[in-house]
């Protein structure tokens, strides 16, 4: 009897399957982009460590330029809360997508033209279509006929004004002061200029949300609630002259010099990078000042 097995089905298929070569785990476009990755690092001098550094860089571009971008406090026309040489991180990205300004903001904005030349920071006091008023009998700031106690923010000892004012804000304006109500120099002081002491909104760069620097004074810069009880405006308030029926001359301050904020730090340009300290240093460029005279 012919003892030799003969090979079944199974045998060919597990046989011939044997002997198939290996797949390729790596198709030809993943190589194709290792290959283009190999000699990025092979042309750039200091090879991977400089391609990261590089990409970084570019990253912190996109996001000053876009998303946050760090400003140097210059002046005490915000303290007692933002203090002079204090770095704070400003959203540009607050009001870019049908976001308002709301009162008790505090903005970052473009103040050539209005306040002087270069950036400013202070508080929203009144937004479009606000009547806003100094004083009331306690010597309180009233929007829209609501008495607003500022002192949690105020510097101490200053008081809301130690001029009288009766505004009503145009629409799309805002009307800012500083909490160092001695020492700022805001719309009070621009009354009788061109726009009335009123910033555009469209000149806004953005809000201020954190003091990142130095790390003892670090925190999120809420919106007070002093505010939150004040009503909308009514439609049509024709409470005084436009955006300045009557204003004393000069809001009695003595803003000195340096009233606006200065760009954080600058990498080549404007990039707003950190190289060498916390939002402060200059490298491969000077640093522009945006302060202006108070």
């Amino acid at each position: 009897m012919d003892t030799e097995t003969q090979p079944t089905e199974r045998d060919r298929s597990s046989r011939s399957s044997g002997s198939e070569q290996p797949s390729d785990p790596e198709g030809p476009e993943e190589r194709s982009r290792s290959a283009l990755a190999g000699r990025i690092t092979d042309w750039v001098p200091g090879g991977r460590i400089t391609v990261t550094l590089l990409v970084l860089l570019l990253f912190l571009l996109l996001v000053s330029t876009f998303v946050l971008k760090p400003f140097q406090i210059p002046s005490g026309s915000m303290e007692r809360g933002l203090r002079i040489g204090d770095r704070v991180l400003v959203n540009k990205l607050a009001y870019r997508f049908d976001g308002r300004p709301q009162r008790g903001d505090i903005v970052v904005f473009d103040g050539t033209g209005l306040f002087g030349h270069g950036d400013y920071i202070k508080r929203v006091v009144g937004v479009g279509g606000d009547h806003v008023m100094c004083c009331d009998r306690e010597g309180r700031i009233r929007v829209n006929g609501q008495s607003v106690d500022e002192s949690a923010f105020l510097y101490p000892g200053d008081g809301p004004s130690t001029v009288g004012f009766d505004v009503v804000v145009p629409d799309g304006t805002l009307f800012v002061l500083g909490d160092h109500r001695s020492g700022s120099s805001d719309s009070r002081d621009h009354l009788g200029s061109p726009g009335g002491g009123m910033i555009p909104v469209d000149r806004l760069i953005g809000r201020a949300d954190w003091i990142v620097w130095p790390v003892g004074h670090a925190t999120h810069l809420d919106r007070p609630d002093a505010y939150a009880r004040v009503p909308d405006a009514e439609a049509g308030t024709q409470t005084g002259t436009g955006a300045g029926a009557r204003a004393g001359t000069g809001a009695g301050t003595q803003a000195g010099e340096g009233e606006g904020v200065q760009a954080g730090a600058v990498v080549g340009g404007r990039a707003g990078a950190v190289a060498g300290g916390p939002f402060g240093a200059v490298a491969g460029g000077a640093r522009r000042s945006e302060s202006a005279d108070g």
